[in-house]
């Protein structure tokens, strides 16, 4: 089976240096990427869908990165802790850095998300 990124890059007639070029890595990086010696970063495949022009999904599911959640997966409770100390979230197709004051203000705003949501479930209960 090909590469996901090496089958792009021959698509769009770019060498290995080209791409690299335009992603501000080394040839020897996109090298790995398609023997599969490492995995390009979050960043990396943002990049790489934006000059390919393909929903990094595509990227993902060429590494063989499970993308859709199972129903199994969406019933568990998820860790809001964890989420709120990444420094990278995608929210509307993009990927945002967050730095300590971004996340703080989205645990107040979660925060206050909440407090509304307990409010209203009391209500329902009375």
């Amino acid at each position: 089976m090909m590469n996901i990124i090496k089958s792009l890059r021959q698509q769009n007639n770019f060498t290995q240096e080209e791409l690299g070029q335009k992603l501000n890595i080394q040839k020897s990086a996109i090298s790995k990427y398609e023997t599969g010696r490492t995995r390009p970063s979050m960043e990396t495949l943002q990049k790489l869908s934006d000059v390919f022009k393909v929903p990094i999904n595509v990227l993902l599911n060429g590494f063989g990165i499970k993308t859709e959640i199972s129903e199994q997966e969406t019933k568990q409770p998820k860790d809001l802790a964890k989420f709120l100390d990444q420094t990278e979230i995608m929210f509307d197709g993009e990927v945002h850095k967050l730095n300590d004051e971004s996340r703080q203000k989205l645990r107040n705003a979660l925060e206050f998300a909440f407090y509304e949501a307990k409010k209203m479930n009391k209500r329902k209960k009375d």
